[in-house]
């Protein structure tokens, strides 16, 4: 009886190097004090607890006896990753959530459990603070840990340059879904992973889902379903707020709605974290001194939210709205409806492109609009060009110094000091990583299967400069996310969300209402709003007390 993560050789930045929180043992008080939120069973050997795909499973506390969990290993049978014993207990990020979960768990020996019903564990988890807050920590250390390690998720085959393989593998990082990615130009285990499932170069990218079955090429949508990451909705079912957009706005009042006891909903068309979530690193947020990436500040919002009971729903994008009547009713891309009697719209903005010949050919491949952890390894040691004035710019420059060849870094302006924090400012021109050019403007993108070669000019002298680089960063603003509401809520000559605080909606309730009553705008999508993280946050939670007052009056008409 092998298990796996015992017998791993751990680093000391491993997740399961944490052994005493990633797998903890409840005290005697403890376990007495969890049992009441559930009830005590028998377990029998070989006996199935809950299996890999379920969605909503029971928590188990093991009284006497072992339990193992499994994952689907590459033959098709159950590999036991690790075993728990008396005081410990099951579960993962998934248990808070309806996604399927990734692993499976069964009984080794005969023994006891205590069974916590799904629906009961947010409650045990909120009455029981220092318990909640062991059992938090454990399932989030236990997702880094498939994370870190590539375990319990999807193998990715194809080539690490490819932009439908890219495309693949942002949505599972963004996501918070472990993923080994093997690529075919350089992994030595790429021929026998081919063969095994019989694929060929024109098949690629494939992926290897969990239960070891295979999809071509699938697109965002397709994925997201065969991985159980969605939802589906009771079309009649009636939220109490419906949050579209889970960037930092988003997110924020999902949170405070759901801890308030109202039924939330968060709709989101690729990932959780919006533009921040694109963001290396974000130094100054308060309360993080030493900086957190967006990806991780939004993925601890994520968590916090469907803590509370906030559902998630991920790769559907909100298409239109029907806005004549209340509760209103909100239309999905895949075809879907939902009602709810208020809407938040934190939708948030999309990138602006350049105008350059060739753009389209290396966007998604060798064009990125986020600097995080993976485009800095596809970079490693290759010249770069950051376009961008902004802390994002600035902030990826930064990141990027560290791991790429050098980053040549372009403004139209004269410089950073008018648009880019001080701290920011001070770092690049510092840095002998980074060079500046002001005035300049990209005009050539070069390169046969991939982007090899990138120019700008000057636009005082008309001078060109051409170097060999292999990325291009965009971060130069973005556009309102406000396509979808368009014939039911008036915008700005942007296509930004008109709200109360713009002063141009009379009789507006609230700051953040819009001319429909029970429809609110937070953050980046508001017209007039500050584009900061922090603002985003602020208003989110704001914009809830706002909520609570209309859901009064709307039950008292």
């Amino acid at each position: 009886m092998t298990d796996i993560i015992a017998t791993k050789p751990l680093a000391p930045d491993d997740p399961y190097a944490r052994t005493a929180q990633i797998f903890p043992v409840l005290s005697p008080e403890m376990a007495e004090r969890l049992a009441g939120y559930g009830v005590e069973e028998p377990i029998a050997k070989g006996q199935v607890l809950f299996r890999r795909g379920d969605r909503r499973a029971d928590f188990f506390l093991v009284l006497d006896g072992q339990v193992g969990i499994t994952r689907t290993g590459e033959e098709g049978d159950d590999e036991i990753l690790t075993i728990h014993r008396a005081g410990q207990f099951s579960g993962e990020l998934d248990q808070i959530n309806a996604r399927a979960l990734l692993v499976g768990a069964r009984a080794l020996t005969d023994g006891r459990v205590v069974r916590v019903a799904n629906r009961d564990v947010p409650r045990m988890m909120a009455a029981e603070p220092d318990i909640g807050e062991i059992v938090m920590r454990a399932f989030i250390l236990r997702r880094m840990g498939f994370l870190h390690h590539g375990e319990a998720g999807i193998v990715l085959i194809g080539r690490p340059d490819d932009p439908e393989t890219l495309r693949i593998e942002r949505f599972a990082v963004r996501n918070g879904y472990p993923l080994r990615l093997v690529d075919v130009e350089s992994d030595e285990a790429a021929s026998g992973c081919m063969g095994r499932h019989g694929l060929d170069v024109a098949d690629l990218p494939a992926v290897v889902l969990p239960d070891r079955s295979l999809l071509l090429n699938p697109d965002t949508m397709a994925l997201a379903d065969r991985l159980g990451m969605t939802e589906r909705f009771d079309p009649q079912a009636v939220f109490d707020v419906a949050v579209v957009g889970a960037g930092p706005a988003g997110l924020s009042a999902a949170t405070y709605a759901a801890s308030e006891g109202l039924a939330t909903v968060i709709l989101e068309g690729l990932a959780p974290g919006g533009q921040a979530g694109a963001s290396s690193k974000i130094e100054n947020y308060l309360g993080f001194p030493t900086g957190i990436s967006g990806q991780a500040l939004a993925g601890r919002a994520q968590v916090q939210a469907q803590k509370f009971g906030a559902r998630l729903a991920v790769s559907r994008a909100v298409v239109g709205v029907e806005c004549d009547k209340r509760p209103y009713r909100l239309k999905l891309e895949d075809g879907q409806t939902l009602l709810a009697r208020v809407v938040v719209i934190a939708s948030g903005a999309r990138y602006r492109k350049l105008d350059v010949e060739g753009y389209d050919r290396f966007d998604g491949q060798a064009i990125h609009y986020a600097a995080t952890a993976m485009e800095s390894d596809l970079c490693r040691g290759q010249a770069v060009v950051v376009v961008g004035g902004g802390n994002s710019a600035g902030q990826a420059a930064m990141f990027l110094s560290r791991t790429v060849g050098h980053v040549h870094m372009l403004v139209r302006g004269e410089g950073l000091a008018a648009t880019m924090s001080d701290y920011l400012v001070q770092r690049i021109e510092g840095s002998a990583r980074i060079t500046l050019y002001p005035f300049s403007e990209v005009s050539r993108l070069e390169g046969e299967r991939t982007l090899r070669r990138i120019g700008w000019t000057d636009h005082r002298s008309g001078e060109e400069t051409v170097v060999d680089a292999g990325a291009l960063f965009v971060m130069i603003g973005a556009e309102p996310n406000t396509d979808w509401l368009r014939g039911c809520i008036d915008l700005d000559e942007r296509g930004f969300v008109l709200t109360g605080e713009s002063g141009q909606v009379p009789g507006a309730r609230s700051a953040y209402e819009t001319e429909r009553q029970g429809v609110y705008a937070v953050g980046d999508v508001r017209s007039g709003s500050i584009k900061r993280v922090a603002a985003g946050v602020g208003e989110g939670s704001v914009v809830v007390s706002a909520i609570h007052r209309d859901l009064e009056a709307l039950r008292a008409v």
